[in-house]
């Protein structure tokens, strides 16, 4: 297959490294692409977010799939203005990516398909998110309603800032929301489906790590990085997800008339009174994706083909590592706040000399003949191994050897186990 891969972080360097692998590929294009991905595949300078420039360049490459890596584009209508060309894509059109772009209307859908979730109050006014502040108490969970790139999300036991970050969502525009839920306790997990709007089929699960620093300090981020598999989750946990979260979505998306095709990610809580569904993305999640595909042995471009073209009741089962994979992000100076673009990276080819280590791109750039910082997250550093201990030490084996001036990382990923 002839394959177009949109997008530029490091969940796209990781779709892009399976399927360069993939044998099932003739020819990998990625739009725009990082530095990494100029290494395994043809990059194209096109916007990801503009549905027209999309379909285009996936005329001109006559492409056999279009893979969509980032949530932007989806709810701009990329999916859209592919599949209206005739090709087959890999992601949802616009009004099923509302999933992820409004999570007021995720939590209308999880409530017609009596999918277990939090409680929530959709608010519009500041003095509505008061009530609902106090109405729920500490810690108080306020979410923005839009697309925040993984970070429109405060947990906290300061009803202030909980009320100021409520403020700063409803006043953005006339017609803005935010959504106020009850805490969930319990570990976190993340689940991705591929679904093809009728019939699901999972993946491995994850757990990602959302704060800044160790031991869940600081504040939340797009994510510092994650593991897989996960010991201590029950034994059905992926046959529960399926029968009362996915499939029950996907077939009331399908009965509103806008069946979802594409990744549908399930981000969970197990709590005390069970599993309840935290968030819905509408693309593969990011640092999770780099531990999940770098267990995968099935062909990732057959699976992805099958999804795009209402195959999936006839993939065979995926087939996957017994072994474990570890993922630490690096990134740059003030991240998640204002960060310093430019600074030299060092280190990467030693890192990946190493055996069980792959460096991931993100926000990197080529600058006078080097590679420097030109994002938040700058690099995912995957580990593998017979068992988490394994990767989790070649993981940060390979952090060891990368050098970026002002770069942060976390210490703790996967280490409780």
């Amino acid at each position: 297959m002839k394959i177009l891969l949109i997008g530029s972080g490091a969940r796209e360097h990781a779709l892009a490294r399976s399927l360069a692998a993939d044998s099932a590929t003739s020819t990998l294009t990625v739009a725009p692409g990082n530095p990494g991905t100029a290494a395994l595949a043809t990059n194209r300078d096109v916007d990801a977010d503009d549905p027209a420039a999309v379909a285009a360049l996936a005329r001109e490459l006559d492409a056999d799939l279009v893979v969509v890596g980032p949530e932007a584009p989806l709810v701009a209508g990329v999916a859209d203005a592919v599949r209206a060309a005739g090709i087959p894509v890999f992601g949802p059109n616009g009004d099923a990516a509302t999933l992820e772009g409004s999570k007021a209307f995720a939590k209308d859908v999880m409530a017609a398909a009596s999918v277990p979730t939090a409680m929530a109050h959709v608010c519009r006014t500041v003095e509505e998110a008061e009530a609902a502040l106090d109405a729920f108490g500490p810690p108080y969970v306020v979410k923005d309603d839009g697309l925040a790139a993984g970070k429109g999300v405060v947990v906290t036991q300061d009803r202030a800032a909980a009320l100021a970050h409520a403020a700063e969502c409803v006043n953005r525009s006339r017609r803005a929301t935010v959504v106020i839920e009850e805490f969930l306790d319990g570990p976190e997990i993340s689940l991705f489906c591929l679904c093809d709007g009728e019939n699901v089929v999972p993946l491995a699960p994850a757990q990602d790590f959302k704060r800044l620093a160790d031991g869940d300090a600081g504040p939340n981020t797009g994510g510092m990085g994650a593991y897989s598999p996960l010991p201590w989750a029950p034994d059905d946990l992926v046959e529960q997800v399926v029968d009362r979260v996915a499939l029950p979505t996907v077939r009331e998306l399908a009965r509103r008339g806008t069946p979802f095709v594409g990744l549908l990610y399930c981000g969970l809580a197990l709590t005390s009174r069970g599993l309840r569904v935290i968030e819905f993305n509408a693309r593969f999640g990011d640092p999770e994706t780099q531990v999940v595909l770098a267990r995968l042995e099935s062909s990732l471009a057959t699976a992805l083909h099958a999804a795009a073209t209402g195959t999936l009741d006839r993939l065979p089962d995926l087939r996957w590592s017994d072994g474990a994979a570890v993922t630490v992000v690096i990134a740059a100076h003030g991240y998640p706040g204002q960060v310093r673009s430019g600074d030299p990276i060092t280190g990467i080819d030693a890192a990946e000399a190493l055996d069980d280590v792959h460096v991931l791109h993100a926000g990197t750039a080529m600058a006078d003949g080097g590679l420097v910082t030109a994002g938040g997250r700058v690099l995912s550093v995957v580990g593998t191994g017979a068992d988490l201990p394994a990767a989790r030490a070649a993981a940060y084996a390979g952090v060891e050897r990368i050098g970026i001036d002002g770069g942060q990382h976390r210490s703790d990923i996967a280490a409780a186990l």
